[in-house]
C-alpha cells in the first residue's frame, strides 16, 4: 500500500495544492489511522483524530512554555515528546476508566508514529510561525484522513491483493505528475480575481 499512498500524496501535493509536512509525514499517519482503526474497532479513526489534535495541542502548549526558556532546539524536542507522550498516556489512563476498550486496544506502534510528528510541527513552527505550522497539521490531517478512506475501501483492498502488479502503475503516474506543470487547483481560487480579467 505504501507506494499507492505516497503517490496519493503527491497526487494532493502537485494537482490540488495541499502542502502539508511534505510526503513522508502524512503517508505515515494515514497509516497509524489505518493500524488505529483495524485495532479499535468502528470508533477506532476518531480516536486517531482525538489522538493526533492532542498531539498538536500538547505540542503548541510546551513549545510556547519553553519558548520563555530560551533553550537550545534538540532539549526543547526532547522535553516536548516528553510531555505529548505523558499526553498519550493520560488520554489512554482517561479511556481506560470510562471503559473505552477500543481505546485501550490500541498498540505502541501507531501511539508512536502519532508523537513523532511532534518534531515536524515544532521544526515548522519555528521556521515558519505557528499559523502556517498550524494549516500545515490541518492539511496534514485532511489528506490523511482522506488517503485513509480511500485505502481502507474494500474495492482497492481486492485490486491489489488479486493483482498486485497494479501498484507498479504508480511509476508512470509519478513520473506524469513529476511533469506536471499546470496551476494546482487551490491556485485556481487563490487567483480567480486574475483569472477573472483574462
Amino acid at each position: 500500500m505504501l507506494p499507492v499512498v505516497a503517490t496519493l500524496v503527491a497526487f494532493f501535493r502537485q494537482v490540488i495544492g495541499i502542502k502539508a509536512f511534505g510526503i513522508y509525514t502524512p503517508s505515515i499517519i494515514t497509516f497509524a489511522f489505518y493500524a488505529i482503526a483495524q485495532e479499535a474497532g468502528s470508533k477506532g479513526i476518531k480516536y486517531g483524530i482525538a489522538i493526533f489534535i492532542s498531539v498538536i495541542l500538547a505540542g503548541m502548549g510546551t513549545r510556547y512554555i519553553l519558548k520563555k526558556l530560551r533553550m537550545l532546539y534538540l532539549p526543547r524536542v526532547a522535553i516536548t515528546l516528553s510531555v505529548v507522550a505523558f499526553v498519550i498516556l493520560a488520554i489512554l489512563v482517561v479511556g481506560g476508566y470510562f471503559q473505552r476498550t477500543g481505546l485501550a486496544a490500541v498498540s505502541i506502534f501507531p501511539l508512536l508514529i502519532m508523537i513523532t510528528i511532534v518534531e515536524k510541527f515544532v521544526a515548522a513552527q519555528i521556521e515558519k510561525g505557528n499559523k502556517t505550522a498550524f494549516i500545515l497539521a490541518i492539511e496534514t490531517l485532511f489528506m490523511s484522513l482522506i488517503i485513509y478512506a480511500i485505502i481502507s475501501s474494500r474495492f482497492l483492498t481486492t485490486i491489489i491483493l488479486e493483482y498486485p502488479w497494479i501498484v507498479l502503475l504508480t511509476i508512470p503516474f509519478n513520473i506524469f505528475l513529476g511533469k506536471w506543470t499546470g496551476l494546482r487547483i487551490t491556485e485556481y481560487w487563490r487567483f480567480r480575481d486574475v483569472l477573472r480579467k483574462m
